[in-house]
């Protein structure tokens, strides 16, 4: 098996929905992110061995979505590529995927990436809408065009707008996170304190200069818009919560993600044709996991991670102390606090396969360059992100092992492994 190598990645900046992207299709981000990536290491004219994105708000007429991104490049065309799913961790599993057919010797070169945006959604009619425009096409005379227009009725015009709610439940991933935390016993005061160092180590990233080469200016956008470095811990106090109005809800726009347009790509290959390259590697895919909760039955909803690390950690004899960087997703402060306090109880990590607590990780190293609800969560971007952010984080500190961890809807969760 060949060592699989995270050469660097490309991002447009995160903002806030509906402002300043607004129109801006999910294809143009990703293949803005994707030309980025061919200026920054010289590959214009250069075939690809695969190319694996994602988004999760697209539209069914963008079927080809991945391959019609790479079209729009000066990459050759006769670079392949392929749509992958799977909620927020999309873009993680793309490079997952990609990084196990590197590693496999398949091929030398992969890119995996992410875009999502709520300001140019998918927006759809109704079913029966649907199946009177099909029957209508269908038609073979204009007696049968005019019975199934007069069967038209106002209703069947009512616009479905995409939902982030879980079938099964009819519960929000925030209602969801709610019961977690709980659950857990997780105060508000700790997902602020939590919220308030994502926003502070995001900010004092962006004035040591470490995005300068991971984010791009796109449509007149030269950094995140979400960063708030004028926080304070009363501030964050100060918001209602969000998802529970009954008076016991600890869930607020400030300690959980808010509505995000972006997009963000990274370039793999085999460590060889790294060097062939002379491209300097960032950080090595070492290993990765996904798992999935029963969550209809009553497990928290964004848990899986908990298992995934869990197995990951088993198979190469690792600890959870083992790691010099954490990188977990935001999706909720909430959430994240969940995840380590269930590390940390010996009856939850009996479930895991451990006869004792996994243990405690070292806050401190948590997160370190700001976490999703400072820098912003466009779902299937994240993965990309979080991976290219923490291999350059490896890099600059001269080596270490980084733990990434990516929950997702549907009670799934994607986890991995990178080393310098």
């Amino acid at each position: 098996m060949r060592k699989v190598a995270i050469i660097g990645g490309q991002r447009i900046p995160f903002v806030k929905s509906f402002r300043e992207y607004n129109r801006i299709s999910n294809q143009e981000m990703l293949t803005a992110c994707l030309s980025s990536l061919v200026r920054q290491f010289g590959l214009e004219g250069r075939r690809i061995g695969d190319v694996a994105l994602g988004a999760l708000l697209n539209r069914s007429t963008e079927w080809n979505f991945a391959r019609e991104c790479v079209l729009g490049t000066t990459l050759d065309p006769h670079t392949p590529a392929y749509n992958v799913l799977r909620a927020c961790g999309t873009s993680l599993d793309a490079a997952i995927q990609i990084g196990l057919r590197i590693a496999a010797g398949q091929i030398d070169t992969g890119i995996a990436g992410g875009s999502d945006t709520n300001s140019d959604l998918p927006i759809m009619f109704s079913q029966q809408f649907a199946w009177k425009i099909v029957a209508l096409r269908a038609a073979k005379s204009f007696r049968e065009r005019l019975k199934i227009l007069a069967s038209f009725r106002p209703k069947d015009l009512s616009p479905l707008y995409p939902s982030i709610v879980e079938p099964r439940t009819g519960l929000s991933m925030g209602q969801h996170t709610e019961l977690m935390v709980k659950e857990w016993g997780i105060t508000r005061e700790q997902q602020d304190a939590l919220a308030y160092d994502s926003h502070i180590h995001a900010a004092k990233a962006y004035e040591a200069g470490f995005f300068h080469d991971l984010v791009f200016a796109f449509k007149g956008v030269e950094k995140d818009t979400i960063v708030r470095p004028d926080t304070t811990p009363a501030k964050l106090a100060a918001l209602k919560p969000a998802f529970d109005h009954s008076g016991k809800g600890t869930l607020t726009a400030g300690n959980s993600t808010i509505y995000t347009d972006g997009a963000a790509a990274i370039l793999m290959a085999s460590e060889e044709y790294a060097q062939r390259q002379n491209w300097p590697v960032l950080a090595y895919l070492i290993d990765a996991e996904s798992a999935a909760v029963d969550y209809v039955h009553g497990e928290g909803l964004l848990m899986a991670p908990t298992y995934a690390v869990a197995r990951m950690l088993k198979r190469r004899h690792l600890t959870l102390q083992d790691f010099d960087i954490y990188e977990i997703h935001e999706a909720f402060c909430g959430q994240v606090l969940c995840t380590l306090k269930a590390w940390e109880d010996a009856d939850y990590c009996k479930k895991l396969g451990y006869d004792t607590p996994l243990g405690s990780i070292d806050r401190s190293k948590l997160n370190i360059k700001g976490g999703s609800v400072a820098i912003g969560h466009p779902f299937a971007a994240t993965g990309a992100r979080i991976l290219a952010q923490t291999a350059k984080t490896l890099q600059e500190r001269g080596g270490g092992r980084a733990l990434v961890s990516i929950c997702t809807a549907g009670g799934m969760g994607v986890t991995a492994i990178l080393e310098h």
